[in-house]
């Protein structure tokens, strides 16, 4: 289910542990071992019911990563969802902030490939032992991580992902942060525990909103009933924390030097998937030149791809 709560299913754990997930890039990266009474350990997740004491480390966790922001949502994430799950993470992270996740498939990776991509830090809370590559997919994504930021686990080196590990290591991925961002999940869901995580440990709770016919949006949509933030720009999070003074940086956007049929095209876009053909429509211009001026678009980072050929705008302004 949820990609922070990803519960994968005997099958997978028994493949995990016998063959497929291998040893973590880069081995000579240390672990380390960290304890309560360690001055480096981190200060957020002494403050929670059942800290872990040891947690291993691989990577650097640091003083700034007290300003941190969890996103967590489906592993079967939709497009849109996956947009906006890397739009938040890169945003943040060019604010300074760390964003943490849990490395899973769909919001967990797009969020970490998001603070990637905006030169910030960001954490991965692992299921399984720090040296477990799991989903093993994300072997390059994780030696990335652990370059920018840090992986950490409750879990001894060498434990297997099995399904009743997730749930619990749910808690510290709200436990490390100021607040988590539920962007899509099931009503039933790992981003659910993970909510009601950060609700017991005093962290705040923000949700994306989505389609009201989208399974996927039914965990947002009872947050927000409950009392969540809703999260429609990433200045919602920021002064909900009183990071206010963190705001997104300025400065000439690629998109205003856009003209003509580029400029159009990018008018239109946004973080809601479209095909060409109904882009197309809306601009009053051929598939083909709609096409041309995607292809423009991807090669200066201002839209992007998703599969069955839809689009989303990859730069947020304003």
């Amino acid at each position: 289910m949820g990609a922070s709560g990803m519960r994968p299913g005997p099958q997978a754990a028994r493949m995990g542990s016998k063959a497929g997930l291998g040893r973590g890039p880069r081995a000579e990266v240390a672990i380390r071992e960290l304890t309560l009474a360690d001055t480096a350990y981190p200060a957020a997740l002494r403050t929670i019911p059942d800290p872990p004491s040891p947690l291993y480390v691989r990577g650097a966790l640091r003083d700034e990563d007290r300003t941190a922001v969890a996103i967590v949502g489906s592993r079967r994430a939709s497009a849109y969802g996956l947009a906006v799950a890397e739009w938040l993470g890169r945003e943040l992270a060019s604010c300074g902030v760390t964003v943490v996740s849990g490395l899973a498939r769909g919001i967990d990776a797009a969020a970490h490939r998001g603070a990637l991509q905006g030169g910030g830090r960001t954490i991965a809370v692992m299921g399984c032992g720090v040296d477990v590559i799991y989903p093993p997919e994300h072997r390059r994504l994780m030696a990335e991580i652990i370059e920018a930021g840090a992986v950490v686990s409750e879990f001894p080196p060498g434990t297997p992902p099995l399904r009743h590990q997730f749930p619990r290591r749910n808690r510290l991925i709200s436990g490390l942060t100021l607040g988590v961002v539920v962007v899509e999940g099931r009503e039933q869901s790992g981003a659910v525990i993970t909510a009601d995580h950060a609700l017991d440990q005093g962290r705040e709770v923000f949700a994306v909103p989505g389609g009201i016919f989208d399974e996927t949006s039914r965990a947002p949509h009872r947050l927000l009933q409950q009392g969540a933030r809703l999260v429609a720009r990433v200045e919602d999070i920021l002064e909900e924390l009183g990071l206010a003074a963190l705001r997104p940086p300025t400065g000439a956007a690629p998109a205003a030097a856009l003209a003509g049929i580029e400029a159009a095209v990018y008018a239109q876009l946004s973080l809601r998937p479209q095909h060409p053909d109904a882009l197309a429509l809306r601009c009053r211009l051929s598939v083909a030149e709609v096409n041309r001026a995607l292809s423009v678009l991807e090669v200066r980072g201002l839209a992007r791809a998703f599969p069955g050929q839809r689009y989303v705008r990859a730069t947020v302004e304003g």
